[in-house]
């Protein structure tokens, strides 16, 4: 139905532009609010890159296609415009009217052309000439000369030129922005009022432009960039070496399709109707700034000024004493362990793959792998363990968005140490967060297991909030097993005693259990589900969540982002609260919890989302928590979530959000868990 897709769409939207109402949150410390602004910048950029170039592929192919609600392609293009136009006219707002002001009371300044001193002038000059003259290569277009190919959402200055000696008097000229030249130049604070002046790159170019044309006039100059359809379509059935094949897809994201076209406020009528007219883009997809055509690049200015104050507390993850004083392995025999991060430490992880690296009594490692991020402690572990004899074998996923080119590193230097690297299902991503490690002990051989609901990324986890279980219960370690297997032989979806399964299995769990609880309302028992997930668009899924609603269930869902639900409906779905919680970390733990009985409700923690991706076309796992101690901690930590006033946002029946209400003192979910596990250090 091409109008989900539209409700999909808009519901992304939603999410971002409550990470852009973090920006302007006074509660929220100035910098940080910089970050989120920045944040909102590149979500944009990637819901280009992938949301609209899919539905702008779709209308192209089936222009006359129509959703259940006459709702064609083209017209959901145009109501995603209208909304993503409002949104990034109040990100500029911000910038301007909000944030820029306050930077400057704290003494940090970015200044206009009209407002550099002589001194500056002379200074800038002076830099125009050493650092960035020498490395531009100005393009003049012309008959002979064709626009040259702008790279995706790289920056260009794009001068518009007058030669009275040619007949063509009014021509172009383009000059890519080095990726190597820094976006924004700090000032020697000897020529400066405040102690942190910048100025953009662009300025200065700008400033300096007639250095590059001095034989014609210069009419105007302008900031230009191109966001590109950046999906990419490798047919992971056909091809023969996927790892090859993506090395040589992976160039075209650069030069993919348009799909937006973003210029300065200021730039002429007639350059942007060349501009729309030579990247074959409607008046929609363009998007005229006043400012920064890539706020994004701001993302790195709290970490160059020394305001502590206008930043979040700096923290140190806690680490559980038990496993700060013994053995990991010990420690996991002596009971199932939990980890809530960023609020406590993944350290222990990495404790668990060092110590089997060097441990002459373990004899095989093998994990899944789906984002790592650059220079990962975890990759060079797992090489010097395969080094050192053991049999590593790690599940690659070539095909993580944006991760692919590390991926594909990662994947070279496992298999240069000898570990042994497979690429998944063939057809279904691998989005598991499964480790195992199997270890000899008194004679017997003995499984110890990792199970996340996030990345093994360290950088990530301290940013985003995940649980992650260590355990060695013998039916979970055998599930594992059992998933490793299928992973490496491409088999079918395996007989688990505990754990559930995507494709499929997760999604019948879920639904099972929320048949029971409908039939524990029916006969007038306690019946209630909590999910927490960062999507919900499995219309399967909501359709059970109504069918729970008009049965009496009481249904909480705390989802970051998507959600197509729609809660509050009279008679329909009046028993369901939906809720979003956006603060300083990012919200990605997925947890479901089943009433079942007061005295024995069911918690699963999960890799997967309530999206029809997770749910069918991905190779997921969703493993129960067996440890009565770790449930109620759970369960303790979703009740906060469910109680927070100061972060949450309430969805309404047609899909608004308003920001969540307090009845009494204003609670804050994460920073009560910031501080409760800060206690433990």
């Amino acid at each position: 139905m091409l109008n989900s897709y539209l409700h999909v769409e808009l519901s992304l939207l939603s999410f971002h532009e409550r990470v852009l109402n973090m920006a302007s949150d006074p509660n929220t410390p100035l910098m940080e609010r910089l970050k989120f602004l920045c944040i909102f910048s590149s979500n944009m950029d990637e819901f280009f890159e992938i949301r609209v170039s899919g539905l702008k592929a779709r209308a192209e192919s089936a222009v006359s296609a129509e959703g259940v609600d006459g709702l064609t392609p083209s017209v959901a293009l145009e109501r995603i415009s209208e909304r993503a136009h409002r949104l990034v006219d109040r990100q500029y707002e911000i910038l301007n009217q909000e944030l820029m002001p306050e930077l400057a009371e704290h003494g940090i300044r970015f200044l206009p052309r009209t407002e550099w001193s002589d001194d500056q002038k002379k200074w800038l000059k002076s830099y125009f000439k050493r650092e960035v003259l020498p490395i531009l290569t100005p393009i003049r277009v012309d008959p002979a000369h064709p626009f040259p190919i702008t790279i995706n959402k790289g920056l260009s200055i794009l001068v518009d030129l007058h030669d009275p000696d040619r007949d063509d008097s009014h021509n172009i000229a383009v000059i890519p922005a080095p990726r190597a030249l820094p976006r924004f130049v700090r000032l020697p604070e000897g020529l400066c009022e405040s102690e942190y002046e910048y100025v953009y790159l662009s300025s200065i170019i700008h400033a300096h432009i007639k250095k590059l044309f001095t034989n014609v006039e210069v009419l105007g100059c302008y900031q230009l960039r191109i966001t590109r359809n950046s999906d990419l379509y490798v047919d992971i059935e056909e091809v023969q070496d996927l790892a090859r094949t993506l090395e040589g897809e992976l160039p075209s994201r650069l030069y993919g399709e348009a799909v937006r076209l973003e210029v300065s406020k200021n730039c002429s009528k007639r350059i942007v109707n060349f501009l729309l007219d030579h990247f074959k883009l409607t008046k929609d997809s363009l998007y005229q700034v006043d400012g920064p055509v890539n706020l994004n690049r701001l993302l790195n200015l709290p970490d160059l000024v020394n305001r502590p104050h206008i930043k979040y507390e700096g923290f140190t993850p806690s680490v559980p004493d038990y496993l700060g004083q013994h053995n990991t392995f010990d420690a996991i025999s002596n009971g199932d362990i939990l980890l809530h991060h960023p609020f406590q430490s993944f350290a222990p992880v990495v404790e668990l793959i060092r110590q089997g690296a060097a441990d002459p009594d373990v004899l095989v490692i093998k994990q899944t792998l789906y984002r790592t991020g650059s220079d990962s402690v975890l990759v060079e572990l797992l090489c010097e363990a395969a080094r050192a004899g053991k049999e590593v074998t790690v599940v690659v996923e070539l095909m993580a968005r944006f991760d692919e080119q590390n991926n594909l590193t990662t994947a070279e230097k496992l298999q240069a140490a000898g570990a042994h690297v497979v690429y998944g299902m063939v057809g279904k991503k691998t989005h598991a967060k499964m480790l195992l490690i199997v270890r000899r002990e008194a004679q017997k051989l003995r499984r110890y297991v990792h199970l996340g609901t996030g990345n093994y990324h360290q950088g990530n986890t301290r940013t985003y909030t995940d649980y992650g279980l260590l355990t060695n219960n013998k039916q979970i370690t055998q599930d594992v097993h059992e998933l490793f297997m299928q992973l490496t032989t491409q088999g079918p979806n395996p007989d688990l005693e505990l754990l559930h399964q995507s494709p499929m299995g997760i999604a019948k769990m879920f639904i099972e259990r929320t048949e029971r609880e409908i039939a524990n309302a029916l006969d007038g028992r306690p019946a209630k589900i909590i999910a927490k997930v960062n999507g919900l668009s499995s219309q399967t899924i909501i359709d059970a969540l109504y069918r729970a609603s008009q049965a009496g269930v009481e249904v909480k869902l705390i989802v970051r982002g998507i959600c197509t639900l729609r809660p509050g409906i009279e008679n329909f779905s009046d028993n369901i609260e939906v809720r979003s919680i956006v603060g300083r970390f990012l919200e990605h733990g997925r947890v479901f919890y089943f009433e079942n009985t007061k005295d024995d409700p069911e918690v699963f923690l999960s890799s997967a989302d309530l999206m029809p991706r997770n749910l069918r076309n991905r190779i997921e796992q969703c493993t129960p928590i067996m440890d009565a101690i770790i449930k109620s901690a759970i369960i303790g930590d979703l009740n906060r979530y469910l109680q927070d006033t100061d972060n949450a946002w309430i969805l309404d029946e047609d899909g608004r959000y308003t920001k969540a209400i307090a009845h009494g003192e204003p609670r804050k979910a994460q920073e009560e868990l910031l501080n409760n596990h800060a206690e433990e250090y």
